[in-house]
């Protein structure tokens, strides 16, 4: 099982989900505070395992409703996702993959990832 990992920066709270190898599978927003942060990584565990992916580097791809994943090729022509919630707010993001394989296994982690537990990381 993997790990929210909430940590308060300069600027306010952020989590990462880590997998069971420690790997980061997904980032969120900074957040103003630790309660927002909290609300969103419960956004990641309710909307992940429901969520289909949209695939946007599919030529007349089929929009999905919210929440969904959206997998896209990023400037640098590396594949990328974001998770949105119902509201269509990005909730979560992934780094970027060199194969839209790699991508879509990134997504398959952090919906088996998604109820994971918060660990709390002190500032350093």
């Amino acid at each position: 099982m993997g790990k929210y990992v909430l940590k308060e920066g300069k600027s306010g709270f952020h989590f990462n989900l880590k997998a069971a190898n420690g790997e980061i599978i997904a980032n969120s927003e900074v957040y103003s505070s630790e309660k927002s942060a909290l609300a969103g990584i419960e956004s990641v565990k309710n909307n992940a395992p429901i969520a289909p992916v949209e695939d946007q580097t599919k030529e007349g791809y089929e929009v999905e409703k919210h929440p969904k994943f959206e997998l896209y090729k990023d400037k640098k022509g590396e594949f990328r996702f974001r998770l949105k919630a119902k509201n269509g707010e990005i909730i979560a993001t992934g780094e970027g993959y060199v194969s839209k394989s790699g991508c879509k296994n990134g997504i398959a982690s952090i919906k088996k990832n998604a109820d994971s537990p918060v660990i709390r990381e002190e500032a350093k």
